[in-house]
């Protein structure tokens, strides 16, 4: 009986996985770590720097669009545009700001109105797009990232 309980204890230690050590790979806790991340979402957007003193993100980035809009807005305010009849749209603009900072446009979206009257009308929007202050880039763990935006333009010609 003896020998028995002692085989037994020695079958119930030895057939354990307590004493197995596991082998964790880098390539799975990189894996495991990547799949956690927001892919859509940075720690902090991009930014001119008349917003730096916004508190908060959501902050920041209404200040960087209302900025960029009110650059846009100026600058096509200074052209001269006459159309034959009057105009209520919207411009979607689409466009990323690079790691370096640097704003480029990838597509701008307008009405067939909008470019049957005015023609010119994109080639306007990326000539007041060139002139604008420094954007610092956009934010995500700590490292600058590349982002897209879409921006709508309303335009009202009468």
């Amino acid at each position: 009986m003896k020998y028995l309980v002692i085989f037994f204890l020695f079958f119930c230690i030895s057939s354990c996985d307590y004493f197995d050590k596991k082998k964790i790979f880098s390539e799975d806790i990189l894996k495991e770590d990547l799949q956690t991340i927001n892919w859509n979402d940075v720690d902090e957007y991009p930014t001119f720097s008349s917003c730096d003193s916004s508190s908060t993100k959501s902050q920041r980035k209404q200040c960087f669009e209302t900025t960029l809009t009110t650059y846009i807005t100026t600058q096509l305010s200074n052209e001269i545009i006459i159309v034959t009849k009057d105009i209520n749209d919207t411009i979607m603009i689409t466009f990323q700001i690079s790691e370096t900072g640097k704003l480029s446009v990838i597509e701008i979206k307008s009405s067939d109105l909008i470019k049957a009257q005015i023609p010119k009308m994109d080639t306007l929007l990326m000539e007041s797009l060139k002139d604008l202050p420094n954007i610092f880039p956009a934010i995500k763990r700590s490292q600058q990232v590349k982002t897209e935006f879409k921006l709508p333009v309303v335009i009202s010609v009468n």
